[in-house]
């Protein structure tokens, strides 16, 4: 390999060479005709899997230096690729597709809405940011004044930011679910309140919780009719979002919490959202929520004399957890076990006394088998 200032090499120029195609012939001994050998001219290409792949333009992955607009992308325009938001200006931005990580760089004043990202979701030097985040990782650095509903599978961090303020994620559009599962998120693994500040400032916070009842469409209202999206069916009813909607680390309204889990079916998701709409209705706070898998040695160590009971359920998948609070729960929770999933393999507190201690160690397990 040469450089600018090498010397020319004294081997003949590769342009001056004769490339005329050489073939070499062979006479038969029976017909006297040429049978061509080595090099043939007509052959075609070898054809290779990479050069078969559709051509992709990184333009249609990124928005940046928009003003005043309402862009996104749609169903089916990013399946898992990377996308990346920068310098945009008092913009609406709805990306109703699943991607793999997106990073938003130097954005002022706009509403964001992400669909599921099955890595990372990055804002850096970002200011006055509205959005709704569903994705594995959360993390923000220089940014200020955001308002982020959230579903985050690990623990959020914030790094150098300030007038940060979180609530849980409430939306809804057709696709979403089939997005959530094909980003491999869990609607039950979300950490939305659990936030880690890298840059504490001593005597301030950074951050804080959002009233209890913000709604979401009042900080990312739906599409412009007048744009793209138009046509496209939006909800911020806590009722229909895909994500339970729970209390996280605000004050619960009791002392009495029950641990009700689900051990893995083919109903397990629907059981777990009939459950929580069953208990709503009844006026019981759903705090959180997990799906994890166990091994029996962690059966042993969570449910402890009811162990034996349950091993062989675990070899099935994962198993759902809720955290129900208010008083009188436990006896609604065991009625609601009887009456609605009789036929349905479940874990129910046995009494209040011992229910706070089920709902410890439960999720002290999950926390830490997820790496909390």
């Amino acid at each position: 390999m040469g450089c600018f200032f090498s010397k020319k090499s004294k081997r003949k120029s590769p342009e001056k060479e004769d490339r005329t195609p050489t073939t070499t012939t062979v006479e038969t001994t029976t017909t006297g005709n040429a049978v061509p050998l080595g090099n043939n001219t007509d052959e075609a290409p070898k054809q290779y899997s990479w050069d078969k792949r559709e051509k992709v333009d990184p333009k249609d992955y990124m928005l940046t230096g928009l003003k005043d607009v309402t862009v996104g992308r749609l169903p089916g325009t990013l399946n898992g690729q990377q996308f990346v938001i920068q310098e945009c200006e008092n913009c609406n931005i709805y990306v109703f597709d699943h991607s793999a990580t997106i990073t938003i760089d130097d954005c002022i004043n706009c509403r964001i809405v992400l669909g599921p990202v099955k890595g990372s979701v990055f804002f850096r030097d970002c200011k006055d940011i509205k959005c709704v985040v569903a994705c594995q990782q959360f993390r923000t650095r220089d940014c200020k004044k955001m308002e982020v509903f959230l579903c985050c599978a690990t623990q959020p961090i914030i790094e150098s930011s300030t007038g940060m303020k979180f609530a849980c994620f409430q939306y809804f559009y057709p696709e979403l679910a089939y997005h959530f599962k094909d980003a491999g998120l869990s609607i039950f693994n979300n950490n939305w309140s659990n936030i880690h500040d890298f840059t504490p400032v001593s005597g301030e916070n950074n951050w804080s919780l959002l009233p209890e009842a913000s709604a979401v469409l009042d900080f990312v209202p739906v599409p412009d009719p007048e744009s793209e999206f138009k046509s496209f069916r939006i909800s911020g009813d806590a009722s229909r979002s895909i994500v339970p909607l729970t209390k996280g680390g605000r004050r619960k309204d009791s002392e009495e919490s029950c641990l009700f889990v689900f051990f893995s079916g083919e109903y397990s998701t629907a059981n777990a959202r009939k459950l929580i709409d069953e208990a709503s209705a009844k006026g019981f706070m759903l705090i959180q929520t997990k799906e994890v898998s166990m091994r029996p040695e962690d059966v042993k160590r969570v449910f402890q004399n009811n162990a034996e009971d349950h091993v062989e359920w675990i070899t099935k998948g994962p198993v759902i957890a809720l955290e129900l609070n208010g008083d009188g729960v436990v006896e609604a929770c065991k009625s609601l076990a009887n009456e609605v999933f009789s036929g349905t393999k479940v874990y129910v507190s046995d009494n209040k006394n011992t229910s706070s201690r089920d709902v410890d160690n439960f999720f002290n397990f999950a926390d830490m088998q997820m790496g909390l």
